[in-house]
């Protein structure tokens, strides 16, 4: 760099006009000792929500308000500005007569964008519109980067999600949403608190890559010199707590799968998984619908909720059909009639369906009801009962041992959570996982029986309860978002330059 220029200097060589224009405001402020970044506080007194909100008792008095200047008016001798802080936006009023002519000509070279506070008192324009009157206008922080123009500018929903911090400030929509998101997580936790469970938190990193169907991340501890695993659930350790004494154990928790991305699945995401020591998978549907009512009711008022131009009614009790019985509806498909795993291959084969060449009945159940069922279930319906083979982790069903104590329950024809009457039988769930390691290792996975949770459970697990299900798409469904990319504040993106 040129010893002779300023970093200011420097710095615009590749910037836009625009740009330029705002770092040489900046460059003079600084050159006059007046450089806005060294301010270190401001004496707001309230929010623009609570000056609207309060305007009876406020109207006359002194306030002072902060926030980024959106907007701006300047008709000569007085100017109407609109200031927008964390809870909306507020109009303020400054005339030279009141602020000074050498304050007033300051603030005409203000660009939009800029962070501001403002003293004044609160009145109402001709208009009606509440707003404050100027007194004093402080410049905070200088914005270097105009904003986009809210209709045309911020168009590009790629740039949207790079950029959550430019969106939030043209749409300030948009804003509401992770609002929501923050109440739908503290009513999760208000809900389960009440009901006497123990909000925990389980390791993130593993040392073990165990069979489920998910991939994990892959990191390396330098210390340990192990590779170790982001997790891809918090079950295994929730139910250690199970087994340790902990009746009712809940985890709000950060979930890792390297895997496929889409409008439904992020690499990280949230999930609640929760469990309940002599319970069943019937208590833990009553639990379900009582919890999505009651958030459901607690954010959006009401029970019933638009969702991609569909009303989505929580109110409880929801339908209950077996997968075998759902799968029969809507195919005619009768997996009790099945006596062979060769009889299911070839009549799902028949109906277009593709399985595996070694896939069992139960696999093939699974599999037809991907293919006819789950985009059918608009309202909120459990489907219970699935086959073993992808229910590792479940207990059977007295009396039907191919068919577990499991549901999923599904909402405008996709998956929103998992559950069942969990396993306690050790050599049971050995068997399980001892099959399912060997099948992941087939595919040339490193899968590896939890030896640990084995243990735990030959200490002894009750009968127990458990729910896991994901935050993102809840928040989803209630904020009417038809990507998860909507709800998440910093969503993964490929990287690229600015």
């Amino acid at each position: 760099m040129d010893e002779q220029n300023t970093p200011l200097e420097a710095a615009s060589r590749e910037l836009s006009e625009q740009e330029q224009i705002r770092r040489a405001k900046l460059q003079r402020l600084v050159e006059e000792g007046r450089d806005p970044y060294k301010l270190t506080r401001y004496d707001r007194t309230h929010t623009s929500e609570e000056i609207v909100s309060g305007y009876e008792a406020l109207e006359g008095k002194e306030v002072s308000i902060a926030g980024r200047m959106v907007s701006r008016r300047i008709m000569g001798k007085a100017s109407f500005a609109h200031l927008l802080d964390g809870k909306g936006d507020i109009q303020f009023y400054a005339r030279r007569d009141d602020v000074g002519e050498e304050a007033y000509a300051e603030f005409k070279t203000y660009d939009i964008g800029d962070l501001v506070g403002v003293r004044g008192t609160v009145f109402k324009t001709k208009t009606g519109e509440i707003s404050v009157h100027a007194s004093e206008i402080t410049l905070l922080c200088k914005s270097l980067k105009p904003l986009p123009e809210k209709w045309n500018g911020l168009r590009d929903t790629d740039l949207r999600y790079r950029q959550r911090y430019v969106d939030m400030i043209v749409n300030p929509e948009v804003r509401d949403t992770f609002i929501k998101r923050s109440l739908i997580i503290r009513h999760i936790r208000e809900f389960l608190d009440a009901r006497g469970f123990l909000e925990v938190d389980t390791p993130v990193l593993h040392t073990l890559e165990i069979g489920a169907d998910a991939r994990p991340f892959i990191t390396h501890h330098n210390t340990l010199d192990i590779d170790m695993y982001l997790r891809i659930e918090t079950e295994l350790y929730l139910k250690r707590l199970i087994v340790g004494g902990f009746e009712k154990v809940y985890e709000v928790g950060r979930i890792f799968r390297n895997e496929g991305m889409d409008t439904r699945h992020n690499p990280e995401f949230t999930s609640v998984e929760l469990y309940q020591a002599f319970a069943d998978y019937n208590d833990v549907m009553r639990l379900v619908e009582e919890l999505y009512a009651y958030v459901t009711e607690k954010v959006c008022g009401t029970l019933k909720v638009p969702y991609q131009g569909k009303e989505i009614d929580m109110t409880a009790p929801w339908p209950r059909i077996t997968m075998a019985d759902a799968v029969k509806k809507y195919s005619g498909l009768d997996f009790h009639a099945w006596q062979t795993d060769e009889q299911a291959r070839l009549e799902v084969s028949q109906k277009g369906v593709h399985v595996e060449k070694n896939a069992t009945r139960g696999d093939c159940l699974a599999a037809c009801f991907d293919e006819f069922v789950e985009h059918e279930l608009i309202q909120p319906t459990f489907i219970t009962d699935y086959p073993v083979e992808i229910s590792p982790l479940a207990k059977r069903k007295i009396g039907e041992p191919g068919i577990t104590e499991r549901f999923e329950f599904f909402i405008n024809g996709g998956e929103y959570g998992n559950a069942f009457t969990e396993l306690n039988d050790p050599i049971d769930q050995r068997a399980r996982f001892e099959r399912q390691a060997a099948a992941k290792r087939a595919q040339g996975v490193n899968a590896q029986v939890d030896e640990d949770f084995i243990n735990a459970l030959e200490y002894g697990m009750p009968p127990t309860g458990g729910l896991g299900f994901g935050v993102d798409r809840l928040v989803m469904l209630l904020t009417d978002s038809a990507s998860i990319r909507d709800v998440l504040l910093f969503p993964t993106m490929k990287p690229r330059e600015l």
